[in-house]
Order: structure tokens, then C-alpha cells, then sequence
């Protein structure tokens, strides 16, 4: 079992940046990790994710070339690189993980979640 903490979330103005880290109690390195958002008012939604080696990522066309996700399985630690913010990236900022070999977009698939981080872009 593995515990995730978000953190780097914070107020930045449109066009600003930010990068998104989730620390996880456990070891990682078999684990494929992925960052989902829930604007007020909406569903979570995926926003990008990444297989348990780094080989392979998925995202979102809305934030592809925006966001990058990457991971350090030596540090069991999953970031997501925010470029270009958008009044509507705002949302708490969710990282997750499962155990699988491909790299999966629904938000059931995953099996831990962190709390979340708020991320809020100002125009």
C-alpha cells in the first residue's frame, strides 16, 4: 500500500507556472502514477499520467504541450511541470496510482489518491 502527499499548489497569475510534486510513503518504482483536477462545480477529470518505468505518458489534450509529467522512482516521487496556465486549469490537483502495465486515463482504474492540492490561476 502506498500513502501520496501533493504539494506546490498555490495562486499564479495566466501565463504563469508551477510544479506539482506527490511524495509517496512506499516505493513506487512498480507502480503506473497519474494526475487527475476537479474544478469546482465538475467531475474529476484526467489530466495526464505515466507508466511505472517513465517510458510512456498520456495527457489531456487540453494541457498537452502545457504539462509534462514525470517521475523519480529512486525519490518515489511524481511531479507535474504546469507551463502556460489558463484561468481554467484552476482546480485541486489530484495525484494517484495503480498497479498495472499500461497507462490508463479512468480515474477507477486507480487504487490510492493523494488529498489533493489547489491550484487557482488568475487572469
Amino acid at each position: 500500500q502506498v500513502q501520496l502527499v501533493e504539494s506546490g499548489g498555490g495562486l499564479v497569475q495566466a501565463g504563469g507556472s508551477l510544479r506539482l510534486s506527490c511524495a509517496a510513503s512506499g516505493r513506487i518504482q512498480w507502480y503506473d502514477m497519474g494526475w487527475f483536477r476537479q474544478a469546482p462545480g465538475k467531475e474529476r477529470e484526467f489530466v495526464t499520467a505515466i507508466n511505472f518505468s517513465g517510458s510512456t505518458t498520456r495527457s489531456a489534450d487540453s494541457v498537452k504541450g502545457r504539462f509534462t509529467i514525470s517521475r523519480d522512482n529512486a525519490k518515489n516521487t511524481l511531479y507535474l511541470q504546469m507551463n502556460s496556465l489558463k484561468p481554467e486549469d484552476t482546480a485541486v490537483y489530484y495525484c494517484a496510482a495503480r498497479s498495472g502495465l499500461v497507462v490508463v486515463t479512468d480515474e477507477y482504474a486507480y487504487n490510492y489518491w493523494g488529498q489533493g492540492t489547489q491550484v487557482t490561476v488568475a487572469s
